[in-house]
């Protein structure tokens, strides 16, 4: 009898564990995937993050096109953080192709934190600051 009821019992907890163990991998995407869906999903995000910015910055060159100082200045200051990102991934990743099979997923989810922290940046000019700051520069009001 004890024995039916500690099979019965520990039959039950097993069966529960691997139910909630299925739905917690279920719903993380990184399990079950291979390294090269990885990579091709963080490049992709990259990819997304990359085209976000590109919106946000033409739209700033639309929405700022009568101030001819102000655009020569944001474009200088874009090509220049394409540069500094360049130079943060390379020095992040000096040596290509040295860091694992993981390195490509990694190079494209750093350059896309840093493309989203970018796209901060520049939301601000679409998105202005409250009324009765002294130091919004070029930036519009709200």
């Amino acid at each position: 009898m004890k024995i039916k009821f500690i099979t019965t019992h520990l039959s039950a907890f097993v069966l529960g564990l691997f139910v909630t163990l299925g739905a917690t991998f279920s719903t993380n995407n990184s399990y079950g995937q291979s390294q090269s869906a990885m990579n091709i999903t963080a490049n992709n995000s990259y990819k997304n993050a990359d085209a976000e910015l590109n919106t946000v910055y033409n739209k700033i060159l639309k929405e700022y096109s009568g101030k001819t100082i102000f655009i020569k200045n944001i474009k200088t200051a874009q090509r220049l953080w394409v540069k500094l990102r360049d130079a943060d991934l390379a020095a992040r990743y000096p040596e290509k192709g040295k860091y694992g099979s993981a390195e490509a997923m990694c190079r494209a989810s750093y350059v896309e934190s840093l493309t989203r922290e970018r796209i901060k940046v520049l939301q601000v000019w679409l998105d202005g600051i409250p009324e009765g700051d002294v130091c919004n520069g070029s930036v519009k009001f709200q």
